[in-house]
């Protein structure tokens, strides 16, 4: 992958990175100190604030979409699931993905690159766009919701990622998207380079992917 097309947005400053892992997923164990920090009282390198949670609530409301009640930003659901002390640890890349996610106040997407097709790109979704986002096959309706797409269709965005591109035990390499606003400048930077350390750590191999217009 050389590249994700974007579609122009006034608040989009999102920063994208694959990895390829030394084993398959399944065969990954995480670090316990990893595991230590899926807590909203562990000492972690960003924090997250009321600021950034209305930052990123603007950035999803641009194209129409109601980022509010089951359909508010994943990292939200993070922090109150640490909160009640239910966030337990699924497997290394979703891990990394929710420790710097819960910290941050920044939703990341990550998707199996086995399970998408290219070419990839990241844009508002049309009136009537939705896709099944869990093994129970429930939908979620994106339009108006920025999203990223692949040769099949919108697979994942900053609420709910698509059941048929999360990773699984077999997954050896991935993409994650992490989904920041130019309010917040930088950030999405900072939150890039602190999920593929914890990834590297791990093994794998991380790039970053070039958006493009």
């Amino acid at each position: 992958m050389t590249a994700i097309a974007v579609a122009a947005h006034p608040l989009l400053e999102a920063v994208a990175f694959t990895a390829e892992l030394p084993r398959p997923l399944g065969e990954l164990a995480t670090p316990p100190e990893l595991v230590s920090l899926l807590s909203t009282r562990a000492n972690a390198p960003l924090q997250s604030s009321d600021a950034v949670r209305a930052a990123v609530r603007d950035l999803l409301r641009h194209g129409g979409f109601k980022p509010t009640g089951r359909s508010k930003p994943a990292s939200e659901y993070l922090i109150r699931a640490a909160d009640e002390g239910v966030l337990a640890s699924i497997n290394l890349v979703v891990d990394a993905c929710n420790v710097t996610s819960l910290h941050s106040g920044l939703p990341i997407s990550v998707i199996d690159l086995d399970r998408g097709r290219e070419p990839y790109s990241i844009a508002v979704q049309p009136p009537g766009a939705s896709y099944v986002f869990n093994a129970s096959g429930q939908t979620i309706d994106v339009a108006g919701l920025l999203c990223l797409g692949d040769a099949d269709g919108p697979c994942a965005n900053a609420v709910k990622d698509a059941q048929r591109t999360k990773t699984r035990p077999e997954t050896t390499r991935v993409l994650a998207v992490i989904w920041g606003t130019r309010e917040l400048p930088g950030r999405a930077r900072e939150v890039a380079d602190w999920y593929r350390k914890l990834l590297e750590d791990a093994g794998a191999r991380t790039a970053v992917v070039a958006l493009g217009g």
